[in-house]
């Protein structure tokens, strides 16, 4: 009895000399203030300043918005709806907003399918040059747009696809596909190989093993393709302004720029809830799955 009160005695004490970590001193504090806390809040707040920018010009007056004389640029003395109410029951925006969805959500679906493919294709598949297959189809996500719209005007034009939604559906993909299959060729070789070895072992087929194994492990690298696809998607400008011509077909980004500019005259209240009700969709899209987001680049960079 005596060596187990003894014993317990003993135990008390080792954890009563564990190691506190000592708290940090003053010159601690302010390197770490200085050097991380102060960097992030000026990356936070000209992060943010756009969207606030943004809502506070999307409720403000006319009279307060020209009058800098009276009112602060950077506040809302008299808050007002008319700007928002006048977009959304006096323009299209509502169907601009449903194509520039429609668009967006097929060109995404269409990208990653082929993606896939010919992700697989390049990191499961032996045959010559591979390697420099995965490099060719990065380097033509290198090429600008403003360069690839010239002559994807001219096939638009022969396939009678001209002001008409499906060309942008069938143009957004030749810059989507290079990226969203050079991200996913590092996802899916950082998946061990042993799994696929024993299925195609057990009889399985190619297309069996892709369907029922490497996509649900997968699935962190698809999401980031998916966001990545639906974002450019959504704020592509170049191909919807050259392809797309009539106001019920544009998209949000040329639509508030086109539609809500009368001559020189920019009507800047409607502009600005436009812009801010558009990256609405983005921003929750992406907010829902950011963890997938980073921890598919982390799995693509460390192959």
């Amino acid at each position: 009895m005596t060596d187990a009160l003894a014993a317990a005695e003993h135990v008390l004490d080792a954890d009563s000399t564990v190691d506190v970590p000592e708290p940090l001193s003053w010159d601690s504090k302010l390197r770490r203030t200085v050097t991380v806390y102060v960097p992030l809040a000026i990356f936070v707040l000209v992060l943010l300043f756009p969207f606030y920018w943004m809502a506070i010009t999307a409720i403000k007056p006319d009279d307060e918005m020209y009058d800098y004389a009276r009112y602060s640029p950077f506040w809302v003395h008299s808050p007002t709806l008319a700007n928002i109410k006048k977009l959304l029951f006096d323009t299209e925006y509502p169907h601009w907003l449903f194509v520039t969805m429609s668009v967006a959500v097929a060109s995404t679906i269409l990208s990653i399918f082929s993606s896939v493919l010919a992700a697989y294709a390049i990191a499961r598949l032996r045959f010559r040059g591979d390697r420099n297959v995965g490099l060719m189809i990065y380097f033509a996500y290198m090429v600008p747009p403003s360069i690839l719209f010239i002559p994807l005007a001219s096939v638009v034009y022969q396939l009678g696809l001209y002001d008409h939604p499906v060309a942008l559906i069938l143009t957004y993909p030749t810059f989507l596909i290079p990226f969203c299959t050079w991200l996913l060729i590092g996802y899916f070789k950082s998946i061990p190989y042993e799994l696929e070895e024993c299925a195609l072992i057990d009889g399985a087929s190619r297309l069996q093993i892709l369907w029922r194994i490497t996509l649900p492990l997968a699935v962190p690298g698809l999401i980031s393709a998916g966001i990545f696809a639906f974002t450019l998607s959504w704020n592509e400008f170049i191909y919807a302004l050259a392809f797309i011509q009539s106001s019920e077909n544009k998209t949000v980004p040329v639509a508030i720029l086109t539609e809500l500019v009368t001559g020189d005259v920019y009507q800047w209240g409607s502009l600005m809830a436009g812009s801010l009700l558009g990256s609405i969709p983005v921003a929750l899209f992406y907010s829902f799955f950011v963890e997938y987001y980073v921890s598919s680049l982390t799995g693509a960079v460390k192959e």
